[in-house]
């Protein structure tokens, strides 16, 4: 800038002419300033230029400046760096244990020397507060220690936009922007004495329990409730939060407010295991509260999401049960429900499934506007240190992908922690993005309180043993500053553990009294009646005008200047086409499932990899216009004007943060189908967590029920082992259905066997078989997660498609499609029953015809995996009393359903019955990558079969 005055005088503002003209005079910094022109009035500054004598001394003083300038923007960057962030004093937070050279002086060329010396100050910081537009450089350097190299470390200068960054400045360098009121620093030291005192209550009456105690971090409960009273005077009115084990009683019963008795109920060694789930319940299951926020006087739901021991499992599926919160009230901006995600170091920086939960944080399907994210930075893993187990600097690096600003703070500073979590608060309430809070502090004992970790640390540990404990350290400071005397912080401690003891006493008149909606993170308030009675679902069959107006809407380009493409003109003719002659494809069959259930009020949520058009082409739920970018059209939001919201959404490419968002979406309101889909079913086994953990146990572990649709491309066509197998066998394995049992028959045998299952597995053959399977998952008066194996060439397959009248009024789901053919006429002549599922019927059906076998040999359809369809099969064999059993399938012998279907069918049959198997070979692989080979091999398993 100078260097231009210098040539040209008017080529900088009218302010630094000044300035750079009172130098050339002589006049230190601070005189030579003068403020910008107030418009009408002129500025009496120095006319003379500048001779040649003069521009060094000019010079120095520039450069003087520039360095400065350029000192502060080195601690704006990297001042964290310095931060005294270890409680222990002994580590880095950073793995980089050199302090960065331009945070000194004299790296850019100023000493002691120039201490005394005024520099204007830059507008990018605000060192100087309200008023002062100069210091001198040693009152510069101090204030710039004291916000970016004291017990807060600010990592922000990555974000891109200036004024997000400049709203950060404001907050940590105005001066005295952290001092805490009087009442503010009571409550945080009686905050401080309940999240202490209710550790070390647990630690003397369960001495030999594992608790995954708070010790080392206590500030985190202070912290939370920070967050929470400053979100809750924001406007937030419910609160949804995910967790690890470390913490997590603590945070139940002094965040929350769970009540004490039913966490110390618990630890009740003799508690059966329906009383408790399946699973430790004090360290996974969930919670839901309301209560009244004192500091706002306001009412706050608060909400702790059930989750496994599964590092960071839990987050996308408590960002979905947000999404979904947010979505039922209308809060389209994320001002009354939000996040709080908790976080463990190790974990934090290596589990990908929090990349890819950051990830949807900006996707207008996902996004939660905004959720604070606090690690709990144990500095170590469960015995790994940090240099062996990530490879970026800080363990909240990856947070960076999304410009989310990192406040580092220790944990053992807990003023500091408190107004870090203030502006975390106002952050997300300001720019609805995610922020994170690194809490560097230390875990007293072990992973739990009865691992020793002197096998492996053993320095960190001698120097913990002597580590002061934070409300010591914190009362002897306030004593000190006249907030408390020593005998209000006595008391304060006596109150709150006689208020454990209080429950402690009443746990026990309560043992074996617990109710599973105390531990529910997801209420379904009235959707369970008091006195349940057992019913047969009911018809899920649609009218006929309905089918009609559903698929003349869905069939039917938009009209104005909305130009389609011509090829997607075509398919949408041949689908009008199609339902006037009284039939549906597989498209239309899906179309008429969730448009009926949305003319219901029920609302219908898809996600997952391309699916608005659907990987296959087939879908085409959202139509684009060709000539203008963002131009769309939804059909299925078209039917009426009091139906449900359809919301159709391609996803990130995840598999498994999207699964866990679309099964928190789904457990927060039972009257909604969520439904995710695989691109390929092949593809699930990178979601395999959500659904081992979640899906398939989350009844029996924690007492939740999900209606969540899973929906898996399955078939073999030649495609090779990445695109053939959604591995049926491992949905099958999962699920809970006795083989050996035969289940009482009767009328209510189908509903009844629902009932009892983990989830429902299906392959549907048919349009309406999977149009009543997507209706019954409404219909019915429980909710369970349902599998279905989706079709891929037998989308565009003639023979694969439905009547109307299969779906129309009095229809429902048919566990099986038996024979209909020449066989089922006159089954005592058949000589095989064919048993299958899927594709596999269709070419079965093709070749049976062809070799003129449709007397001998009846084909019969499972469309219904699990639960097994025991009755409808046993009424088979009956009817075919003569025939052999053979069970027909694509899939290698030790892959497919053999496995599952094999021993149910000996219960079904007896084991006398004569039951054989056609199919491929066992192998490693799911199917051959040779397209010849996959001929041979499906010919060949079709001709075992017919023979």
């Amino acid at each position: 800038m100078y260097a231009s005055w210098l040539e040209d005088p008017k080529s900088v503002h009218r302010s630094w002419d000044a300035y750079f003209r009172n130098v050339s005079l002589g006049k230190p910094p601070g005189q030579a300033y003068y403020p910008p022109p107030v418009l009408g009035k002129p500025v009496a500054v120095a006319t003379a230029m500048p001779s040649a004598v003069d521009q060094s001394n000019i010079t120095a003083i520039v450069e003087d400046h520039l360095a400065v300038y350029s000192m502060i923007r080195s601690y704006q960057i990297r001042g964290h760096r310095k931060a005294m962030l270890d409680p222990l004093g002994i580590l880095e937070a950073d793995l980089n244990e050199d302090t960065p050279p331009d945070l000194k002086m004299e790296y850019w060329g100023l000493g002691e020397q120039d201490l005394d010396k005024v520099f204007r100050l830059p507008n990018s910081t605000f060192i100087g507060g309200e008023s002062a537009t100069a210091l001198t450089l040693r009152d510069i350097v101090d204030r710039l220690e004291k916000t970016y190299c004291h017990h807060v470390g600010l990592d922000f200068m990555f974000i891109p936009e200036k004024y997000k960054c400049d709203w950060i400045r404001k907050k940590f360098e105005m001066p005295g922007h952290d001092v805490l009121t009087r009442d503010e620093k009571r409550t945080l030291l009686a905050r401080l004495v309940r999240s202490t005192g209710f550790e070390g209550f647990l630690a003397r009456k369960w001495s030999s329990e594992k608790r995954f105690g708070l010790e080392g971090c206590d500030v985190l409960v202070p912290a939370m409730k920070a967050i929470i009273d400053k979100s809750s005077e924001l406007g937030v009115e419910s609160v949804v939060m995910g967790m690890p084990h470390r913490g997590r009683l603590d945070v139940l019963a002094n965040v929350c407010r769970k009540p004490l008795e039913q966490i110390f109920t618990q630890f009740d060694p003799t508690l059966e295991p329906s009383d408790e789930g399946s699973g430790d319940v004090k360290y996974h299951l969930g919670m839901s509260h309301q209560r009244l926020n004192r500091g706002t006087n306001k009412i706050i739901q608060l909400a702790v999401v059930a989750n496994p021991s599964h590092l960071e499992a839990v987050n996308p599926v408590v960002q979905g049960k947000t999404k979904a919160e947010q979505f039922y009230r209308g809060d389209a901006r994320g001002k009354e429900v939000m996040s709080i995600l908790l976080h463990g170091d190790a974990a934090f920086s290596g589990q990908g499934v929090v990349y890819e939960t950051f990830h949807l944080s900006a996707l207008p399907h996902y996004t939660t506007h905004g959720t604070i994210h606090i690690v709990v930075n144990n500095q170590i893993g469960f015995t790994t240190d940090p240099r062996y187990s990530r490879s970026s600097a800080y363990c909240t690096d990856v947070a960076k992908v999304v410009d989310a600003p990192i406040f580092h703070v220790n944990a053992d500073d807990p003023e500091a922690v408190m107004y870090v979590c203030k502006v975390a608060a106002e952050w997300r309430a300001e720019f609805n993005k995610d922020v994170v809070i690194d809490l560097v502090c230390y875990r007293r004992n072990g992973h739990n309180e009865g691992d020793n970790p002197m096998f492996t640390q053993p320095l960190m540990y001698k120097r913990i043993a002597k580590q002061t404990q934070v409300l010591n350290s914190y009362s002897e400071k306030l004593i000190a500053e006249g907030i408390v005397t020593s005998a209000e912080v006595q008391e304060e401690i006596a109150k709150y553990e006689k208020i454990c003891e209080e429950a402690f006493i009443e746990a026990k008149s309560e043992k074996r009294v617990l109710k599973n909606r105390d531990w529910l993170d997801s209420p379904w308030k009235g959707f369970f009646p008091k006195n349940y009675e057992v019913t047969a679902i009911k018809p899920t069959g649609i009218t006929l005008d309905r089918i009609k107006h559903i698929g003349k809407t869905f069939s039917t380009p938009p009209d104005g200047d909305f130009k389609i493409h011509g090829g997607l003109r075509r398919i949408l003719k041949a689908r009008a086409d199609l339902l006037s002659n009284g039939y549906v494809d597989w498209a239309m069959g899906e179309a008429l499932a969730f448009g009926s259930l949305l003319m219901e009020g029920i609302h219908v949520r898809l996600s997952g990899q391309d699916v608005e058009r659907g990987t296959f082409s087939h879908r085409h739920h959202i139509l684009h216009c060709q000539e203008k970018d963002k131009l769309l059209y939804c059909p299925l939001n078209d039917l009426s004007a009091d139906q449900a919201v359809y919301t159709v959404c391609n996803s990130s490419l995840s598999e498994y943060a999207v699964l866990g968002f679309e099964l928190g979406f789904s457990m927060t309101n039972p009257y909604a189908l969520i439904v995710w889909e695989a691109q390929f079913g092949d593809f699930n086994n990178t979601a395999q967590c959500i659904i081992d953990q979640f899906i398939s146990s989350g009844q029996d572990k924690w007492v939740r029920q999900t209606g969540l649709v899973m929906l898996l491309p399955h078939g073999y066509e030649g495609m090779g082992p990445e695109h053939s197998s959604a591995r049926p066998e491992r949905f099958l394995q999962m699920s809970n259905d006795d083989p050996d049992f035969f289940p009482p028959e009767g009328e209510l045998f189908e509903v009844n066997q629902l009932m009892s299952a983990n989830w429902l597995v299906l392959n549907c053959s048919t349009p309406a078989s999977m149009f009543h399977a997507l209706r019954r998952q409404m219909a019915m008066d429980f909710r369970k997660p349902l599998v279905i194996f989706t079709p891929k060439s037998l989308l565009r397959l003639e023979a694969a498609r439905s009547h109307v009248d299969e779906m129309a009024d009095g229809t429902s789901f048919r566990r099986i499609i038996p024979d209909e053919g020449p066989a089922s006429e006159n089954p005592e002549k058949v000589r095989k029953l064919l048993l299958c599922t899927g594709k596999i019927y269709y070419e079965l059906f093709k070749e049976r015809s062809k070799r003129g076998l449709t007397e001998d040999i009846a084909i019969t359809r499972l469309e219904q995996i699990s639960p097994f369809p025991f009755d409808l099969l046993k009424a088979e064999a009956h009817k075919y009393r003569n025939a052999e059993i053979v069970w027909a399938q694509e899939e290698p012998k030790n892959m497919g359903y053999w496995g599952y279907v094999r021993p149910r069918l000996e219960t079904t049959v007896g084991k006398a019955g004569k039951i054989s198997y056609a199919g491929r070979a066992t192998s490693a692989s799911t199917a051959t990558g040779n397209k010849h080979q996959h001929t041979s091999e499906q010919e060949e398993l079709i001709k075992n079969a017919l023979d």
